[in-house]
């Protein structure tokens, strides 16, 4: 399964023109599987977004994750927490599945990278996100001031906001 995930990656990432790009953002199973290896091998330097979600459990798996970083010559550039909590009608939150996940894998990378992982934004649920998802329509553009909204585009602005692009460079495959 390894090496046949690992040529289809390679065939997709090499045989498709990608133009000038400022960014390429791959969406990665969780954990440290044949996927992650994978893209670390075939574009070194790349960085790491870390999502997680606030239990305990899903924590744990995107900090080992995010620490492979380490051994592959990436650099983390910061954590994701999605399904933080319910927004309730009265405006409190019910934290469904705990809470301080995304804070606990970014002091858990930072000391392990030995650089400040910060977190980038916390997602809550949102019935709005899930069905812009559904009807092919990002959430920022059908509800641009829903909660779920506003912290992504808070999460890309941050990330726009860094000054290294892809413009120009080759993917080096």
């Amino acid at each position: 399964r390894g090496p046949m995930l690992h040529r289809a990656l390679e065939q997709f990432l090499s045989d498709v023109f990608w133009g000038d790009l400022d960014v390429l953002l791959l969406d990665l199973p969780p954990g440290t599987g044949d996927i992650a290896i994978s893209v670390a091998q075939l574009l070194p330097g790349s960085e790491l977004v870390v999502v997680t979600t606030p239990q305990l459990a899903a924590a744990e798996v995107a900090e080992r994750a995010g620490s492979i970083a380490t051994q592959t010559r990436q650099s983390v550039v910061g954590v994701v927490e999605n399904m933080a909590w319910l927004e309730q009608p009265d405006g409190s939150r019910l934290e469904l599945f705990g809470s301080g996940g995304g804070a606990r894998v970014a002091e858990g990378l930072s000391r392990s990278t030995g650089t400040a992982v910060p977190v980038l934004g916390q997602v809550p649920l949102d019935i709005r996100l899930r069905e812009a998802g559904d009807g092919g329509t990002p959430v920022v553009l059908t509800d641009p001031d829903s909660p779920a909204a506003v912290a992504l585009r808070q999460v890309a602005t941050t990330l726009t906001s860094r000054s290294r692009g892809l413009a120009g460079k080759s993917l080096g495959l």
